[in-house]
């Protein structure tokens, strides 16, 4: 089974449409959450979520629009939320307020979570990366960090396919991966995009002049 997976989204309705374009033909697709927040275009990101119904967990900008709450101290963050509550309709909302924290996928063989499988919010960096992370699946998928990488252990793989919206590897490419979940390999993807267009839209969008600056940087 070919899985596409992707995360962090973030509202980044350009980057979304050329990852999809760019994936080959796959068997399933699933997130990692994180589908709204900082950039333009948050209605139509989840609704390209939900109208394909795909498997997807709910990151912490998720949470913050689930739950109407806030970052305090990141105005980025802030200013992300606020829009992202703001341009929902009740369907769109509803939708990210059912988001799970975890989900299980394929029998038992996938395991999907936006930051670490047992500390919410915690950033698990390619270096944090062991089979100690993993439990009765095959492969864990998470994100948060925005750093694309993958291991393969004896105990399986684990898997961040770096950020859809905003990577912060200093690649501002969009990234996604597509795992076969038969050999347990991973291909990582990067995708060129039209970012100056939506570093545009999000000044004017009335968004931070510093989220669109840490697009064009990959940072």
């Amino acid at each position: 089974m070919q899985v596409g997976v992707i995360s962090d989204i973030h509202s980044n309705l350009v980057a979304l449409e050329a990852v999809l374009e760019d994936m080959p033909d796959v068997d399933r697709l699933v997130c990692a959450g994180d589908v709204v927040g900082y950039n333009p275009w948050p209605a139509a990101c989840v609704d390209a979520m939900r109208e394909r119904n795909v498997p997807t967990v709910m990151g912490n900008h998720d949470r913050m629009v689930a739950t109407d709450g806030n970052f305090h101290g990141n105005s980025m963050a802030r200013a992300g939320v606020e829009h992202a509550n703001a341009a929902l309709n009740d369907v769109q909302r509803a939708w990210v307020q059912n988001l799970p924290r975890e989900k299980i996928l394929y029998d038992g063989r996938l395991k999907l979570v936006h930051d670490h499988p047992e500390v919410q919010d915690r950033y698990t960096y390619p270096e944090a990366f062991s089979p100690s992370l993993l439990g009765d699946e095959d492969v864990l998928v998470l994100g948060h960090t925005h750093v694309q990488h993958h291991e393969v252990y004896d105990e399986g793989v684990v898997l961040n396919p770096g950020s859809v919206g905003q990577p912060r590897d200093r690649d501002p490419r969009a990234a996604y991966a597509v795992l076969d979940l038969d050999s347990l390999s991973v291909a990582e993807h990067r995708v060129e995009y039209d970012v100056q267009r939506v570093a545009d839209e999000v000044r004017e969008a009335g968004l931070p002049a510093a989220t669109a600056d840490r697009l064009l940087d990959g940072r």
